[in-house]
Parts: C-alpha cells; sequence; structure tokens
C-alpha cells in the first residue's frame, strides 16, 4: 500500500460516520480510532520503532504539505508487578458485574472474595455463564466495565490471593 492510498483512507475515515477501522494487508496494518478511548496494545502485534514512526511522519509531510501532520509523542508503557492471579473470560460475550441493573455489584475493587464466590456473570447466546473466583483473596483492580462484550481469554479482575 502506497503512502497516496493511505492518505485516500485517512481522508474517507475522517469524513465518514465511522469510529474505528482496522486494515491488514500482508505485513501491513493500519487501526483509525475517533472514539475517546483506544484498544489496548497487544503485544502479539510488531510496533514501529520510534525512528520508524518519525521516517513516516516525515514521508507524510514531504509529500503533501496541505495535510496536517499530528504531533507524535513517544509513550511507554510501563507493566507494573502483580504478584496475584487475573480472573480472564473463558467465553466470548457481555459481561455482567451485577446480578440485575438495580442490584449493587457482585464485587468491588478492594472486596475480600471466598473460592467459589461470583464475581460477575457473561452472557454468551442467552445464557448466563457465572465466573466464580479461583481462589481466596482481595479484588485489586477490576478491568471490564459492566455490560461491554469481553474475548475468550481477556482478563476481567486481578485478585489477590491470601
Amino acid at each position: 500500500m502506497d503512502i497516496n492510498e493511505i492518505k485516500e483512507l485517512v481522508s474517507q475515515f475522517d469524513q465518514s460516520s465511522l469510529t474505528e477501522f482496522d486494515l491488514r494487508e500482508g505485513q501491513f496494518e493500519l487501526y483509525m480510532n475517533k472514539n475517546e478511548s483506544s484498544r489496548g496494545v497487544n503485544a502479539s502485534l510488531p510496533i514501529l520503532a520510534a525512528s520508524e514512526n518519525e521516517q513516516v511522519a516525515q514521508k507524510l509531510a514531504q509529500s503533501d504539505s496541505q495535510m496536517p501532520v499530528v504531533k507524535q509523542e513517544t509513550v511507554q508503557i510501563q507493566q507494573e508487578t502483580f504478584k496475584g492471579i487475573e480472573v480472564k473470560s473463558p467465553i466470548v460475550g457481555i459481561v455482567y458485574l451485577q446480578s440485575a441493573p438495580d442490584n449493587p455489584p457482585f464485587k468491588s475493587v478492594g472486596d475480600n472474595v471466598a473460592k467459589g464466590e461470583v464475581i460477575c456473570i457473561i452472557e454468551a447466546m442467552k445464557l448466563m455463564n457465572e465466573i466464580t473466583s479461583e481462589v481466596d483473596g482481595k479484588i485489586v483492580d477490576i478491568l471490564v466495565e459492566n455490560e461491554t462484550v469481553v474475548e475468550y481469554g481477556q482478563p476481567l479482575i486481578r485478585i489477590q490471593p491470601n
């Protein structure tokens, strides 16, 4: 894919009502997002080095002076050391952090949890699947929002075992 095709895609995306666009063609990958929040960094995807990002930005700026150049900032992601377990989604579905819209959440950050206790529900194909804690411990982090779609293997909740 050449630079003119990329510019055309960016222009069409900007003028469209789409909020996200993801293109994969061989080794080439392009992701555009108009949302306030963005998808997380996937460690399995190749990430361009800062120098490569700068080269791409320079080529874009040189090829069309009328196209606005976005200031790029290098973001370092620091992974905190976590000695506990992450409860991951066993299926694709919609996660519910409470049993009913008017009920309180099953668990909140800082709450203690017992092994086998329900911590959330995932709805898949109109079936409600209870997700339970595998250990006794304390809820350290809730990584999903209520009523959002979760993927298989996606971390849901972090628990610090007792």
